[in-house]
């Protein structure tokens, strides 16, 4: 018997009410029994590769249990200075050297302006390729974010965004249920 895919939301962006955020609010709010988003962006300390051995820090155990307990992960993440925020390239390398994300259907929205976000999406390609993840090239798509389109609760209204969103929400879901 087939369950239900669970696909982690992790934003890439500390700043509260950014367009990464809305994006990662609205396909929970599409899908709200099939995905849990990860809060612990903030918490997680600097990477160490001392520190990359068990008793893992708490934040990095939790990090990657939510990833562990996932079928797929869906990323949000913003562009900074032409690459990933830091502290999103952070928790990328606290992945490395576990297991839990290998293997695993993982996709990004990217949903900066048109002609931004390029560096972001190359750095992201490569940490994961080096994780091991299954990036699902078809999920992996460029929503740019109107801001008027967000509404007090953090979702987006726009019908073509959400649209777009439960088809890479699906795509995800399809692509966590393949043996």
């Amino acid at each position: 018997m087939l369950t239900t895919p669970r696909i982690l939301l992790i934003s890439g962006s500390l700043r509260t009410g950014s367009s990464n955020e809305a994006v990662l609010r609205t396909a929970e709010a599409l899908a709200p029994t099939r995905t849990a988003m990860y809060n612990g962006l903030a918490a997680l300390p600097h990477f160490n590769p001392d520190d990359d051995t068990d008793p893992l820090p708490a934040p990095v155990a939790e990090l990657r249990a939510a990833i562990g307990e996932a079928s797929a992960l869906l990323i949000c993440a913003p562009e900074y200075a032409g690459t990933l925020p830091g502290s999103f390239k952070n928790l990328l390398d606290w992945t490395v050297g576990g297991t839990e994300i290998s293997d695993k259907p993982v996709a990004w929205v990217n949903a900066a302006a048109p002609g931004r976000g390029q560096g972001a999406e190359a750095t992201l390609r490569a940490v994961l390729g080096y994780t091991g993840a299954a990036v699902l090239e078809a999920a992996c798509v460029r929503i740019p974010v109107d801001r008027g389109a967000v509404g007090v609760d953090g979702v987006i209204t726009d019908p073509a965004v959400r649209g777009r969103l439960a088809e890479v929400l699906e795509l995800l879901a399809t692509a966590a249920q393949q043996p």
